[in-house]
This record gives C-alpha cells, structure tokens and sequence, in this order.
C-alpha cells in the first residue's frame, strides 16, 4: 500500500511527457515504467529506472494525445507497488494561420492548417487592435480549418487568437488584419468665393485615412494634398486663383488596402469688371462698350446690350477673356440703350453695368393732315418714331398758328377752332436725349359747310322731278349734286351749278320710279357733308284687268297688264255685293296675275288693280267673275227609324242654288230616285226602300253657270231580324244546335253571341253567312244553360236582337260503386263529379230479390255518396245515379251488390233412423239467396258432407251416416259473396236398428 505520488507535466512541449514520483519508504531497488495508449491497450514504451531516479521523460508522443502511464517500484523482498496515471500531450498549433479581407470592408477570413497530432476542438477570439475590444469568440470543431468574419468595420484593424484545444492543454496562434476599406460618397465641390473651394462627402469612417489632391484643370498641376484621419467630412481649399477650373480626387487607406474614391470639379467664382462705359461710336446708330479686365481667369464675356427703359435685351456679344471692348452697329436711331458685362467661368458669372446712351433720332413717318369731315378742326398723325417725343408747328400761310411738344407715345394732334374752307401746314420732329430730327411737313384744308333744306318732288308728273335748296352761310365754292335710281343706285345724271344756284329741274325719267339726289357744297379739294332728298315720278295705272274663274271651289284668278314705267307693287281691291267684307291683297311688281282663294262658293266677285310706286297710286277699271259653288260637305247616309227609310244629311258650304239627291244601288248603279231640294235645306228622309240593303247617294249643287257633284255616300238600310230562333242540345256532346227563320229583305251575314249564364267570362261570338239557317256552337259546358242572341247584319249596322236560353245535355257521372260496408241492412253508393253543371242527381235503388225500385233519393248537385239503410238482409239491389239538368237526364251505369245475410235461427237436429239425421231451422228477416248445410265427425273433426239448399229451405234430411256416430252439423245462410252460419249443434244417429230389436 506504499503512496508513489506519481505527477506527469509536459513543460509545454507537444511530444514529451515528464513522469515525477516519490520513492518509497524504506527505497526501491528499481522502477518499470510503462506507457500505453489510452483506451487500447497496447503498451507504447517499456522502460526501467534505477533505483535513486524518480522522473522520467517520455519523448516521440504525439501532441494532444491522451495515455497511461504505470509506475511499478520493486523492492526488498520482491514486494512490489504500482500507480497508474492518465495524461495527455499539449497539442501543437495551427500552422499558416492567414486573415485576409479578399477586398471586402465587413468581413475577414480565418483559414489554417491543423497541427500535428490530436486535438478536440479550436477557439477563435476577434479583437478590435484600436480599441483592444473583444469582438468574437468561437468554438470549432476539430475538423474545422477555416472561418469567416461578418459584420465588421470597414477600413479597421483586427487581431485573431487561434487556440488548439486538447484536455486542459492548448496551443495558439495569432495573426493581424486589415478590413478593406469603404470609400466616401456623395463628395461635392462647391465654390465658397473667388479664391476658394469647400468640398465635403459622407461615409468617412470607413477608412483609417483618406488623401485627397486638388489639381488647376488649366495648369494641370497639383495645387494641394491632404491627408486626414478617419471622420473628417469637409476641407475648405484657400489661396486660389478666381475663375479657374479645379480638379478633386479622393482615395481610402487602410493597414496595406487603399481604394480610390471617387472626384469632383468645381470652379472659383469669377470677379467682375470695373469700369464698364458706352459711348458714341464713328459709325452712325453704333454705339461701343468699354471696361478693365478683372484678375483672375475667365472662360469668355458675355456682352449685353439693352434697349429702352424697360432696359429689353437686344443684342447679345460673347467675346474672348482677355477683350477689353465691342461695338454694336446697326442700332435703332433715336433709341436709349444700356449694356451689361458678364464674365463667365464654368456656371458661375459677375456681371457690371454702365450707364444709358442715346443714337440720333429720325423724324416721323406716315406723317398726315385730316379734316375727318369737320369744317374746324384737323387731326394730324404721324408713326411711332423712337426718341423722348415730338415738336409740332401749325402754319397759315406761312404764319406759325401754334407750337406743341409732345411725349413719346402720342402719335396724333387734333387742332380745334379753324375755319373752314382754309389751308393749314402741319409740321413734325423728333427729339431723343440732345438730338433733335429734321421735320416732316404736309399741307390740307377744312371742310366746307355743307347747304340745307335740300327738297325733291314730281308736283304730279311722270317724267320730271324738280329739286330746290337753301345756299350754305359760308365757305362754298359751288355745287355738285348726283341723281341715282334709289333701287339700284344706278346714277342717272350728275348736276354741278355755281354758290348762287338754289334749285334745278330734271328732265325724262322713268314713270313711277324712285330717285334720290345728293348734293353736297365744294370748297377746295374736299366736299361738305352729303345732302339728300328722294321721291317717286309719279305712276302709270295698269292695263287688261281681266278676274277668271280658277276651277278651284273656292278661287278666282285676277289678270293685268303691266304699263310703262316703275311700279313698288299691285294692291288688289276684291269685293261682293252678297258680302260686307272683303279682300286687300298686295303683290310684288313682277307679279301680273293672283288666285284668290278662300272665296265664298258660287258668289259673283269684282276686282280693282291699283299700282303703287312710293307714295303715289293708280287704279284700272273693275273686272268681275263667279266663284263655283262648293259640293256639300259631310254627306252623311244613316239608317232611318224603320228598316225601309234611309236618313240623309249633308252641310251646306255656302253658294249655290237647288241640291238635287241622287239615289242609286250601290251594286247596279243606276239611279232610282232623284229629289230636288231648295238651298238651306240639309237632311231628307228616303221611305219604302228594302231592309238590309247597300244605296249609293250623289248631290249636285248649281251657282250661277257652274255645277258640282259632292262626294258618292253609302249608306245601309237596317234589317230585319230572323225569326223563329231555337237553341237545343246537340247530338254532339257538349253543343248546342241554334236555329231560325230568315226575315224578309237582304243582309250581309248574322253575328250570334253565347253568354253562359252567371259566369263572367265573355261571350263568344260566331259568325254565319247569309244564307244559314242554323249552326252548332260547340265546346261548351255540360248541363249548363247559355243565352243564345241573333243579330242580323247589313254594313255596320245590326238588326235588333233575337234572344233565347238553351241549355246543354248533362254529364252522366262515372266510376259509381255500391259497397257492403259489413252489414246486413246497409249499403254505400259513390261516383265521381262529372263534368260541367246539373240542377240535382236523382239516385234509384232497386231491390232485384223483389224485382222492385224501392228506394228514390234526389241528392244536390255536389253529392258524391249516398248511404242505404233499413236494407232486406242477404238481398240483392241495384243502383243508378242519373244527373238532371231541367228536362234533360243522364244516367250512369247501373250497379249490383249483396246485403249480408241473418243467421238461421232455432236449429234442432234429429235423428230419425240409424243413418240420417234431420235438421231443421228457422228464419228471421227476409231470409237468403240460399243455405249449406256442413256435417262433421264430432270426434275426428272430419267433413262428412256438404249440402247447399234454396233460399226458401228450412230443413234437411242428412243421409248415409253411420248409426250411432256423433255428427257436428252447422247451417249457413248465403247472399252472393257473404254468409252467416248458426254455431254447430251436435247429434248422434240411433243404433243399429237391429242391435234395438
């Protein structure tokens, strides 16, 4: 039980294992050490110590390997003592660890190769190098050789532990990253003045350091470099030249990564000139700007020149960055201009302006003199001219009148208070800043006054008018006057006279036409204000008036000449003596003949034709004519108050004579009656004329020479109804045969109308020709009555109606049974409604026993059964049910049935010798059809016979039977299919007779 106090320790070595231990009490003559593999067995080194050694190195292990290791001391006496102890080898390290970005700004790759031996496992641990933080912290499995970094931040350092585990021991690696990386974004260049430039950008922490360069574009040499730590975002660029054109590039630094960003460009705002005149140029209407070159750089000027004090742009001039000036020609004469300088570099511009300056002006143009008809005042006007405005001089006889100044924009002048008749002279110029222009001048007069109380008139000729004025107060030279036809202003004669003239006479004109004379006074070059007069030469009347009768009801056509010279229009005069009223017409002057329609017929008409012209009328002499009369109208033709009559009316439509009635046949034509009437008679009545029958009537009217038929009417008489109508059932089922007589005289046809009674629904109507004496109306309702009418028919009218009822044959009913509800006194009769309509059934039951009708009931119309009793028992009967409407009858079939019968009553039995029996009963109630008598072996219940008897047996006499033997003998009453049995009676038949004796 000696303690060794065995230990292993590797010293941190992969392949060695150092075995301590203590020596026994009393010492030890020798050690064997033996080390295995754990877990198998097998012994790896074998090894013996002396007996002072209490350590010992076992090297060539594998590295993280585990093992048992057994000590065993020897000592006196051949004792022995082991200890056995586990341990295992540290394992070795990862080999080629690497941390590569592979260009990415968020993640690191771990990869390395696994150490020699064993292990159990691997331990990452990620630190942030510039704030020593812990960022991750994973275990891998030992099969594990690579792992990836996510998440991590762009452009920073990391250090990586890769620790190889086994048991307690470990061996680790370490190894330094950089992410890549990430370039700023959004940078912008911007100008913050004439020497400097601000540019900014953002996501700059992506990075350790970025570096930027700033480049003159047009020097393309490198004006500054910078680099800045991670987090700047801006850096304002000074010392620069103004207008020039720079270039920025940014890059990214991180450990060994750098990414170049992106660029920009940007220009320094430019300065602007000084100095900027305008002055006159050599040329005419040219003007030339001048200004001092600013410092700095600058792509070009850009010249403006301006127009007006609106200050509109007009010309625009870009010129070289090192120009001083520039000249505009061809400018607007008398205008007011200004120019602006603008120096441009890349977007931006500064601009300076000078002061205004004038061209020399032009004078006016379109320069005029009006008196615009007004006798003491001129309006001058002249075009728009550009300058500050206008000087204008009035002059009379070389004399000035007046001197104005005007602004610009005016363009006209009206001067009042002149006289008239009188040469003015108008003078224009325009000024603009010190110039002043050269005049315009023109020349014109005032009007003259115009004359007055100009008259003209034809003092009743048709060929002259005569015209007269009074002379104009003042200003007038003479007269001139024009005579046109005022219709197509056609100009006749022109009329020039001297200021002393007041009136002139003109000669061989046009009857009846209208003229007009204008007539204005003369004064110089212009005239006054026209006067005018107009009247008509007086008219000729016209010529052939002739009135003719238009063969129109009511028209006349009048007719005429037309005569020489001019006429506005024809006034037509027409008029009766018969009428008050009577008829203006005016027509046009082409037209030479007018209908006059709308005339009262058959009246005698005259007629004046009066022609106008103006004022001034006319008239021919009178022409007359008769109208033709009119045919009657509304000739009506109606039945008069009896068959033989016709009523005629018509209505009178004014003028006329007598009416002659016409009367003819409408079929033959040929006129049977003509009756004259006197004028103001409308109606007549025509008598002994046949019933029924088609007329045609005609009336002739008559006015003065004319005659005129009015339109043919026809007209029916009434007929007669037919006689002798009947309506009774037909042979056929559900009809009714309808028959009558033909009254005297014609007809068209006749119109019957069935109307079944009570019911609302229409009647129906039938038709039948003339010449029919009956017909069958049929699908009409069984045993149902109907109003039967009759008309007779001619043209639209009817007959008065011939009435009569008929009704039809009933329906017999169907499917009757008589049934045995189980009784002896009763039976039940049903049947099925039949169709159509009855009064009542009448239901007869007949006892055939008795041959007899003993029973008759008499049941309403929607009876379905009936129920018999007090019945004979075991008796036969019949039934019929017959359906009744008024006289007519239908019977159904007839049907048969038994009422049960009674018992045999008081049944005795005897036995009258050794091999009979008798038997005998009696009868209650009117008996049977028949009676069977049953036998049977009253031990054996064997049948011994079977007798069927007549109804009026009452005893029978059994034979053959077996002396003394007991027989079961029952009796049964029959009525056809039912029966009724007495209960069994039993009896014995004597004994032998010998055996008595």
């Amino acid at each position: 039980g000696t303690v060794l106090n065995v230990s292993v320790s590797d010293h941190d070595r992969s392949d060695s294992l150092l075995l301590s231990w203590d020596e026994p009490e009393g010492g030890a003559k020798g050690y064997l050490l033996a080390l295995s593999s754990l877990g198998s067995g097998t012994v790896l080194q074998n090894v013996s110590a002396g007996p002072n050694t209490t350590s010992f190195w076992f090297h060539g292990l594998t590295p993280g390997t585990r093992y048992e290791i057994e000590v065993t001391a020897t000592m006196a006496c051949m004792d022995t003592t082991s200890q056995t102890i586990t341990a295992q080898t540290s394992p070795s390290p990862v080999r080629n660890l690497s941390l590569s970005s592979g260009g990415s700004s968020s993640s690191l790759r771990a990869a390395w190769v696994p150490g020699h031996g064993g292990r159990d496992g691997y331990r990452l641990a990620l630190w942030h190098s510039h704030s020593h933080s812990l960022l991750r912290n994973v275990s891998l499995l030992p099969t594990a050789s690579t792992f990836l970094f996510d998440g991590l931040l762009a452009g920073s350092e990391y250090a990586l532990k890769v620790s190889t585990l086994a048991g307690s021991g470990q061996a680790s690696s370490t190894i330094h990253q950089w992410t890549a990386p990430s370039i700023p974004t959004q940078l912008r260049l911007s100008p913050g003045s004439s020497t400097s430039l601000v540019a900014s950008w953002a996501d700059a922490t992506g990075a350790a350091w970025l570096h930027l360069e700033l480049r003159n574009l047009l020097t393309q040499k490198v004006s500054t470099t910078l680099s800045a730590r991670r987090g700047l975002t801006s850096y304002t660029f000074q010392h620069l030249h103004p207008g020039t054109q720079y270039w920025l590039g940014l890059s990214a630094t991180a450990g060994p990564h750098t990414v170049v960003g992106p660029n920009a460009t940007a220009w320094t705002y430019p300065l602007s000139p000084g100095n900027v005149t305008l002055s006159s140029a050599e040329e005419q209407n040219s003007l030339q700007a001048r200004w001092s070159i600013p410092e700095g750089q600058r792509d070009f000027y850009l010249v403006t020149l301006r127009e007006g004090e609106d200050s509109i742009p007009t010309r625009n001039i870009s010129v070289g960055g090192d120009n001083d000036h520039v000249t505009f020609h061809g400018l607007s004469p008398g205008q007011q201009y200004s120019v602006q300088v603008v120096v441009v570099a890349g977007p931006y511009r500064a601009s300076a302006h000078s002061t205004t300056a004038w061209t020399e002006p032009r004078a006016p143009s379109g320069v005029s003199l009006s008196s615009q008809g007004s006798p003491h005042s001129l309006l001058a006007s002249w075009e728009e001219a550009a300058g500050e405005g206008y000087l204008l001089v009035l002059s009379l006889a070389e004399h000035p009148v007046k001197n104005s100044s005007l602004p610009r924009g005016v363009t006209n002048f009206t001067y009042e208070g002149l006289h008239p008749g009188t040469l003015y002279t108008f003078e224009v110029s325009t000024v603009a800043g010190p110039y002043t222009s050269s005049p315009r001048c023109i020349s014109n007069w005032t009007y003259p006054l115009p004359l007055e109380q100009l008259t003209l008139s034809n003092g009743g000729h048709s060929t002259s008018l005569q015209a007269s004025w009074r002379a104009a107060s003042s200003g007038s030279t003479g007269y001139t006057g024009t005579l046109r036809e005022t219709k197509s202003q056609e100009q006749v004669r022109n009329v020039t006279v001297g200021s002393d003239w007041t009136n002139v006479t003109l000669e061989n004109l046009v009857p009846g036409r209208q003229y007009t004379l204008e007539m204005a006074a003369v004064a110089g070059p212009y005239r006054s204000p026209v006067r005018s007069a107009t009247d008509w030469t007086y008219p000729l009347a016209p010529a052939g008036v002739t009135l003719t009768n238009s063969r129109r009801p009511m028209g006349l056509s009048a007719f005429w000449d037309k005569a020489a010279g001019d006429v506005d229009q024809f006034h037509l005069q027409l008029y009766s003596k018969s009428h008050a009223a009577q008829r203006n017409t005016s027509v046009g002057p082409n037209t030479h003949n007018f209908t006059f329609l709308g005339l009262s017929p058959g009246t005698q008409y005259f007629l004046k034709v009066t022609v106008l012209a103006g004022p001034y009328r006319s008239s021919s002499h009178f022409a007359t004519e008769w109208t033709y009369p009119l045919s009657l109208a509304n000739v009506s033709v109606q039945p008069g108050r009896k068959p033989q009559e016709l009523h005629v009316s018509w209505v009178e439509s004014g003028g006329g004579r007598d009416h002659l009635v016409q009367l003819s046949v409408a079929e033959s034509l040929s006129i049977i009656r003509n009756v004259s009437v006197p004028r103001g008679v409308t109606q007549l009545n025509l008598e002994g004329l046949v019933p029924g029958s088609r007329y045609r009537v005609e009336i002739i009217s008559q006015a003065g020479p004319h005659r005129i038929s009015s339109q043919t009417a026809i007209g029916y008489t009434v007929p007669l109804p037919p006689r002798s109508l009947s309506a009774s059932p037909s042979s056929m089922a559900r009809a009714l045969a309808v028959h009558w007589e033909a009254a005297p005289g014609q007809r068209d046809g006749y119109l019957l109308s069935v109307l079944e009674e009570g019911s609302p629904a229409p009647p129906r109507n039938l038709e039948a020709g003339k010449d029919s004496t009956n017909v069958t109306v049929p699908q009409l309702e069984p045993g149902t009555c109907y109003l039967v009418r009759i008309w007779a028919m001619a043209g639209p009218y009817r007959s008065l109606p011939e009435n009569i009822t008929g009704c039809t044959a009933p329906a017999a009913p169907t499917n009757l049974s008589l049934t045995n509800p189980g009784s002896s006194s009763e039976l039940y009769t049903s049947w099925n409604k039949p169709p159509g309509r009855r009064d009542h059934y009448h239901v007869n039951l007949y006892s055939l026993s008795t041959q007899s009708r003993i029973q008759v009931q008499t049941l309403n119309p929607d009876a379905l059964n009936i129920t018999w009793t007090h019945l004979e028992a075991g008796s036969k009967f019949a039934v019929q049910v017959t359906a009744v409407k008024g006289s007519l009858e239908a019977p159904s079939i007839n049907v048969t049935q038994w009422t049960y019968p009674l018992a045999p009553v008081n049944l005795t039995l005897g036995s009258p010798s050794a091999s009979a029996l008798v038997v005998s009963w009696a009868v209650v109630g009117g008996g049977a059809e028949g009676f069977v008598v049953d036998v049977h072996d009253a031990a054996s219940g064997a049948p011994v016979g079977h007798t069927a008897l007549a109804g009026d047996a009452r005893s029978h006499i059994l034979r053959s039977l077996s002396p003394g033997t007991r027989y079961s003998v029952a009796v049964r009453a029959t009525a056809g299919p039912f029966h009724a049995s007495t209960p069994n009676l039993t009896h014995c038949t004597r004994e032998c007779d010998a055996l008595l004796a």
